[in-house]
């Protein structure tokens, strides 16, 4: 065989080869778990695994009871689609709760279900990402669009997303309930036991994603954000997790309620469905699940101490909080959770006279509606974030931020980064926005931006530390130095003593607070103990 007929054949073979690989399916991921086995899909170059159950469905008799083990599957299980979102809440009278962060139908009660975004294929040890959603604990899910963690798998990340249960499914009491608990079985806080749940699940089952259990950063936004903070002030919870990121969570919070004020919460809701306050645990969940989802009456929701011994403030003035590297931070916008059911107006009508005048002299002289969101913005989540940071770098590392870049379609219509503005800037999923914060194509300048934040939530993930080589130096905080990175319209940039003098105010106005919430929590151990 002559040379060139040797070089005409190699070619038709690789051609062959070539067509034969395009024709073939690229073929799907498989999973190993305590469980049974998962397929899953290849998107974008990296595997993922949809709709996978963590703990039993919480219907019927495990309604309103600690998350219960999974049962095992035979074969081979379908992991390609979303598990359904837990049942809806609707606050501030918001009919379609879609456009502002919620999930859409289908939704059930049995939702217990995560999802994972893995590097394909497998790389072994990989850091580990678990992300709690947002909507104020009544609606969301972790199916959302604009959670989607291909872009941390494609850099090496294992990215758990998790729905808990809501509203009144997630937090409730009632005597009844009481009165059928199990000898020692923890009641209340429902979504905080699945939480947990989903971090033992990671734990025992993320290795078979290529994921390292000893290496988990848990975080969230919004009421998400609120989660992790309650996860390190949970002792039982030290252990699931190494780092933790706290996006607009606050950290100035009052004391939950009693078991008592719980269960007559509970019981004026079970009342309204139509439930009476002698009314059996049976009866309670034979109540559709759509319709607690709906109730506008206040929630019955408390945590068992035996869960988490004291509130989250107190822990954290205290000292009492996992010792793990802590990234907490805030937008300049917070005060666009305002922009519902007359909430500027409600908040303005709040404020005395007398703290209205303190407030023109620190913000100057702009009209009381936006004094009145400077007000709700750094009381609610400013100000507690650099106090977090302040006490926990007693312990461990902690690194603030604010995020202040508007989209750069949205300017100058826009002038504040709204609450949940960053979260597509972490998970570089631009353009995906809900409809109230509109979703006009990223600019390159938005782009850029988001490759700097990602990476940098990427960098935590994997070491502590939020400074990926060739990125601007983000310094750890101090308790006498508050470092903030900014994440500006033209870049992040480090800024010292932002707003310090807003910022000591407020402080200052929550500080006896802060005293009386920790006396409290001092005196309740004293007690138990």
């Amino acid at each position: 065989m002559t040379c060139r007929r040797r070089a005409r054949l190699a070619l038709a073979l690789a051609l062959a080869a070539s067509l034969s690989a395009q024709a073939r399916p690229e073929a799907r991921p498989e999973a190993s778990i305590a469980t049974g086995r998962l397929a899953g899909a290849v998107e974008d170059g990296v595997s993922v695994f949809r709709g996978v159950p963590f703990a039993a469905p919480p219907v019927g008799p495990l309604r309103w009871r600690p998350p219960q083990a999974s049962a095992a599957w035979a074969g081979v299980r379908e992991a390609t689609r979303f598990g359904p979102a837990c049942p809806q809440g609707h606050p501030h009278g918001i009919v379609d709760v879609v456009p502002y962060g919620g999930a859409p139908p289908p939704t059930s009660e049995d939702c217990l279900t995560l999802n994972v975004w893995a590097p394909a294929p497998a790389t072994g040890r990989a850091p580990v990402m678990v992300f709690f959603h947002g909507g104020s604990g009544v609606f969301g899910a972790g199916s959302l669009p604009y959670y989607d963690g291909a872009r941390f798998a494609r850099d090496g990340v294992v990215l758990v997303t998790v729905n808990y249960r809501l509203g009144a499914l997630g937090g409730f009491a009632h005597p009844a309930l009481a009165r059928e608990a199990k000898p020692g079985e923890l009641q209340g806080n429902y979504a905080l036991m699945d939480q947990m749940a989903a971090l033992r699940w990671v734990r025992r089952n993320v290795s078979a994603f290529g994921g390292d259990p000893a290496n988990v950063t848990i975080f969230g936004e919004s009421a998400g954000g609120i989660s992790v903070l309650n996860l390190v002030t949970t002792p039982s919870a030290w252990g699931l997790f190494q780092k933790a990121i706290v996006e607009s969570g606050g950290g100035w919070f009052p004391p939950g309620q009693s078991r008592d004020k719980a269960e007559a919460a509970g019981v004026k809701i079970a009342a309204a469905l139509g439930v009476p306050a002698t009314g059996t645990a049976a009866q309670l969940r034979r109540i559709p699940a759509q319709a607690l989802a709906d109730t506008n009456l206040p929630q019955a929701g408390y945590t068992d101490p035996r869960l988490s011994p004291e509130g989250m403030t107190s822990a954290i003035d205290a000292g009492r909080h996992a010792a793990v590297p802590l990234m907490i931070g805030v937008n300049s916008g917070e005060d666009s959770l305002l922009d519902h059911g007359g909430g500027v107006a409600k908040a303005r009508a709040t404020i005395k006279p007398g703290v209205m005048a303190q407030l023109r002299q620190l913000y100057g002289g702009v009209d009381d509606d936006t004094l009145a969101r400077d007000y709700f913005r750094d009381a609610l989540a400013t100000a507690p974030a650099r106090w977090v940071t302040r006490k926990w770098s007693v312990k461990a590392p902690a690194y603030l931020y604010r995020f202040e870049h508007v989209d750069e379609a949205a300017l100058p219509r826009r002038t504040r980064a709204p609450h949940g503005g960053e979260i597509f800037y972490v998970f570089e999923t631009l353009g995906k926005q809900p409809a109230s914060l509109g979703a006009a194509g990223p600019t390159p300048g938005d782009e850029r931006l988001a490759a700097d934040i990602h990476a940098r939530w990427v960098a935590f993930a994997r070491t502590g530390s939020p400074n990926p080589p060739g990125r601007p130096h983000w310094p750890a905080c101090s308790p006498n130095a508050d470092r903030w990175m900014v994440f500006a319209q033209n870049g992040p940039v480090v800024r010292d003593h932002l707003m310090q003098k807003q910022l000591d105010w407020h402080e200052a106005r929550t500080a006896p607070l802060i005293v009386m919430l920790r006396l409290q929590a001092e005196w309740a151990r004293l007690f138990r103990s």
